[in-house]
């Protein structure tokens, strides 16, 4: 058995073997026998709609005695909840904002963190007595602003149905979930999520240090909503410390929603650590569930979503008509198809829903199907990126190896 000391020494001394998750399970794949010896920690990470996201700023306002309190605030549209601290007469206003709160059905709290990450100046309006006060700021003008997730990573989401003829809106579809049994929406990135490779939290505890949204931060402990089948945790970063790639937005049927990632550093001690990171795609559960209350109906596993399937959309422009109005560019959850057919990387979340929009089929990718008992039903919405998941796995690894990112021991399981 090794301990975490120890794997940072061998890091210090540049000795340590740091797999990402996708490079370990490739080697099981081909048959390899991996032991303890041969692996020091494993980098392992999710990128997906996290509904359970906020951010705690405190920002700028006016100058001091402009106002008394806050009675409301708004970041480029968004509303915020002003407190918990009134800040009385300093013109500063402690805010808590949702990511899932939203200024239009195109901007919500997801758009506004990746944008004051960017830099990007930012629109505030406050309400306080009967009077208006505005000013704009970047993220550089706020002192303090965290992200703070009250669940994030579960170990296997849902695949969501729809068994009746009406079309339902809802935050797991982008153009409404059609039914019976056309389609299905689904989330998770199976394999390499955190939770899914340490399966008796041996590592992922309390105190846990992760990247969050690509900024170092700590695991607070369970989520909301957390359960022995479905667990999630609770972590936060600082905003300032972020990568815009590793966040955003993203349009529903019902607004819009909140993109967040998490990566997590599973250090090899032992042999049982190793048995739970060896588990692949066709061994993970993803429970089918109607979209109507989440109840459940029946189990299948992540094999149908990711092995044998595309993990990025292709582009094939010599296909395209032109059309005036284009279904992809219009419905693209992120807005990441531009004017001249060029997808915008790190705004795309391979969601596939450029692929069923177009017609011409310049937009391609195969993105799977679950097999039912009333049938195939083809996967028609991915919400969660599992190719920027395996990009942050490897930043994560680089880090490591770098020295920039110390694995830390938990102080409490979870």
């Amino acid at each position: 058995m090794k301990t975490i000391e120890e794997i940072n020494e061998k890091i210090a001394r540049k000795e340590a073997i740091i797999l990402t998750a996708a490079e370990l399970k490739s080697m099981v794949r081909a048959g390899q026998n991996v032991t303890v010896d041969d692996v020091d920690v494993v980098t392992t990470g999710t990128f997906s709609v996290m509904s359970g996201t906020m951010a705690v700023m405190m920002v700028p306002v006016a100058g001091k005695c402009s106002f008394e309190r806050a009675d409301a605030i708004w970041l480029n549209g968004v509303p915020a909840q002003p407190g918990p601290c009134p800040n009385e007469r300093l013109g500063v206003v402690d805010l808590v904002i949702n990511g899932t709160a939203h200024a239009d059905d195109r901007y919500g709290g997801g758009h506004l963190f990746r944008d004051l990450v960017k830099g990007k100046e930012i629109d505030v309006l406050v309400e306080a007595h009967g009077r208006r006060y505005e000013n704009r700021v970047t993220l550089d003008d706020i002192e303090y602003a965290r992200i703070i997730t009250t669940r994030l990573a579960f170990k296997n989401y849902h695949a969501l149905i729809n068994p009746t003829s009406s079309t339902i809106s809802t935050i797991f579809s982008v153009t409404g979930l059609t039914g019976p049994f056309t389609e299905t929406t689904v989330s998770g990135c199976g394999e390499i999520n955190p939770l899914q490779n340490d399966p008796s939290h041996r590592t992922i505890g309390v105190g846990t240090r992760v990247l969050l949204n690509g900024a170092p931060g700590y695991i607070m402990g369970k989520g909301t909503r957390s359960s022995p089948d479905k667990p999630n945790v609770s972590a936060f970063a600082d905003m300032k410390d972020m990568d815009p790639t590793m966040m955003g937005g993203m349009k529903t049927a019902h607004g819009p929603e909140c993109l967040t990632s998490l990566a997590v550093p599973i250090p090899v001690l032992d042999e049982e650590i190793l048995s739970g990171l060896k588990i692949l795609d066709h061994n993970v559960p993803l429970p089918v569930s109607d979209v109507n209350g989440r109840t459940a109906h029946t189990k299948v596993n992540y094999g149908h979503i990711w092995e044998g399937t595309d993990k990025v959309i292709r582009v094939e422009k010599d296909r395209c008509l032109h059309h005036p109005d284009c279904a992809a560019m219009r419905t693209c959850p992120t807005e990441a198809i531009s004017t001249n057919l060029v997808i915008n990387r790190d705004l795309c979340i391979n969601c596939g829903t450029c692929t069923l929009q177009c017609s011409e089929g310049v937009f391609h990718a195969r993105l799977g199907a679950i097999e039912l008992a009333e049938g195939t039903v083809p996967i028609s919405l991915r919400q969660s990126d599992r190719a920027k998941a395996e990009k942050l796995c490897t930043l994560l690894k680089n880090r490591i190896l770098k020295q920039a990112f110390v694995p830390t021991k938990m102080m409490e399981p979870l």
